[in-house]
Order: C-alpha cells, then structure tokens, then sequence
C-alpha cells in the first residue's frame, strides 16, 4: 500500500530537525511520498533544499495570505524561479484567510491574484487555503476562467453543499485528519459525495493531528494513514484498494510519475 501527503509543511520547527527518522516512520506505514509545502518566500528556499536532497519529496511553493503585509514584489518572481525546479509540482498555499485577518484582506486578494498568475504562467496547479472566505475566493478563482490548470482546495472544512459546488467547477478537494474529529460530521457527509478522482488526503503536519493520535503535539505525514483509514470506512471501501485509487489522483493531480 502507497499513500502521498499531498500537503506538509516539512521546513517547520520539530519536523525539519528530525526529517530522516519521520521519512522512514512514513515508509514504514505506506506513506511512501510527500508534497511540502511553502508559504513565504524564505521557506520556498528551503522546500526546493528539501525535495534535491530526499528522493520521496516533491515541494510547492506560495506565500500564505498570513503573510500577504509582508510579501515583496520580487518575492513573485523568486516563486516563479523556484518554479521551475523539476520536483516543484504547485504554487501555493495560496489563497484568502478572512478568519484571522494577519493580513488586511484588500492585501490578501492583491497576493492570492498575483499568485494565481504565477500559477498560470509556470502551467502548474494552485493549492487553495480559504478559511471563511468561500464565495470570495470562488470570485478571483472565476475570474481566472480556464487559464488555471489544476486547482485543490487544501484543508477542506465545508460541508456538502460546498463539496458540490466546488466539484462542478471541476476543483479537487483534499481532506485532513479532522475528518477523524467526532464533531466532523459535516465534513464526513462532504467526503461521502466527493469522487476519488477529484480527492486527496493531507496532513497539514504539523498541524491538525488526527484521532487517535490527537493529543501528539507535531502531527507528522506517517498520521495520513488514520485520515486514510476513516476515508476508506465512509466510502464502504477496502483501504488498500482507497490507496490505490487516491494515490493514483495524487500523482496525476501534481503530475508525478
């Protein structure tokens, strides 16, 4: 069985110090790739150190709509340098975070905008963070038309509704071990309706540690296998034969052979 964690944040504080011994607690329970994930311009530097020096990481690279009052024009451009490094597979995260406001959102909007044109010109996919920003992320999104070629909403954290809507528009959909959560009820019912072939499954490490392993402090990518797990349950499926197919919409979402 092979899964990827389509969404790490492996250059973080109590990962990136402890890397070698976390990658072989992946392999040991499946986890045999991961995508890390960048989200300003410093820690896209170190996503392109990373995946050169380890064979079963691929990195993408974004400035976060946390830090879109900081963020520097020649920052865009460094995105798109990094970029074309071969095992660069996305732009992002990227996005609008109206929940926390680190940010003022007019800032956001003019970042996730510009980066969404660094997405197109580099053809690569965009990775979506949008906490209570929905219709106003799906208007910049729209705006963009068919000129973005891949698109997942990272993290997701609607309900079905919102599943549907964003599967008409032809988006992915990845899922976290919140679905794990016993209040997630919501969500689970979202993941019911979401086809494998518009799915993926993330970690956010070091974020967002599933059940039963909710009290560790640092998530980590080899904790995919409970969201992995719960998935597989909600659709009434074998997990191995869950792996088999998520696994496949990962590699062909990010283009990896």
């Amino acid at each position: 069985m092979k899964l990827i964690d389509s969404h790490s944040h492996l250059t973080y504080e109590g990962l990136s110090d402890n890397l070698d011994e976390i990658l072989k607690q992946c392999a040991a329970v499946g986890v045999s790739d991961c995508i890390t994930v960048g989200t300003d311009s410093d820690e896209n530097g170190k996503v392109v150190e990373l995946v050169e020096q380890y064979e079963h990481l691929y990195g993408a690279v974004g400035i976060h709509p946390h830090n879109a009052s900081k963020y520097k024009p020649q920052d865009i451009e460094r995105l798109k340098d990094f970029a074309k490094h071969k095992k660069i597979v996305a732009i992002g995260e990227t996005g609008l975070d109206f929940y926390y406001n680190f940010s003022q959102q007019a800032e956001q909007e003019q970042l996730f905008i510009k980066s969404l044109h660094a997405a197109s010109d580099c053809k690569l996919p965009a990775i979506i963070h949008s906490r209570n920003a929905f219709e106003r992320t799906l208007e910049i999104l729209n705006d963009f038309g068919s000129a973005l070629p891949k698109i997942v909403f990272h993290c997701f954290s609607g309900d079905a509704k919102q599943a549907e809507i964003l599967l008409e528009k032809g988006f992915y959909i990845s899922f976290t071990g919140v679905i794990t959560f016993k209040n997630a009820e919501p969500l689970k019912q979202a993941a019911k309706i979401v086809p494998l072939e518009k799915m993926l499954i993330e970690t956010d490490c070091p974020y967002l540690s599933p059940e039963p392993m909710r009290k560790q402090k640092i998530n980590t990518p080899a904790l995919l296998i409970y969201t992995a797990k719960k998935i597989a349950e909600l659709k009434n499926m074998p997990l191995e034969e869950f792996a088999e197919k998520i696994t496949g919409t990962t590699k062909k979402f990010f283009g990896i052979i």
